[in-house]
């Protein structure tokens, strides 16, 4: 099983999660293409591609320090989302895993 994909490859992964996954502040959504990282979740995520989607997932989501206060202060990115979302990006890698 091959571990690294292309970058056309990452590109269509990173939109797949950009529409899909968001941070959640209050009431508000942010999803991660707006917020600018869903190419560096993506990134994150293939590099574990050979664990599996849930480990994929769960590395990529912890690897992902969110700057926050004009970083001041850095959160990963899974304590951000909320928990239903770790199933969805579970859901977008498996096909990658494979």
């Amino acid at each position: 099983m091959s571990t690294s994909i292309d970058s056309s490859q990452i590109n269509e992964l990173a939109m797949s999660i950009a529409d899909r996954l968001f941070i959640q502040v209050g009431n508000w959504n942010l999803y991660l293409g707006d917020a600018g990282l869903a190419k560096d979740l993506a990134i994150e995520c293939q590099a574990n591609f050979d664990q599996g989607a849930n480990v994929a997932a769960r590395k990529g989501l912890e690897g992902i320090q969110v700057k926050l206060g004009g970083g001041i202060t850095r959160l990963p990115l899974s304590k951000l989302i909320p928990p239903n979302q770790f199933f969805d990006l579970e859901e977008i890698l498996e096909p990658y895993c494979r």
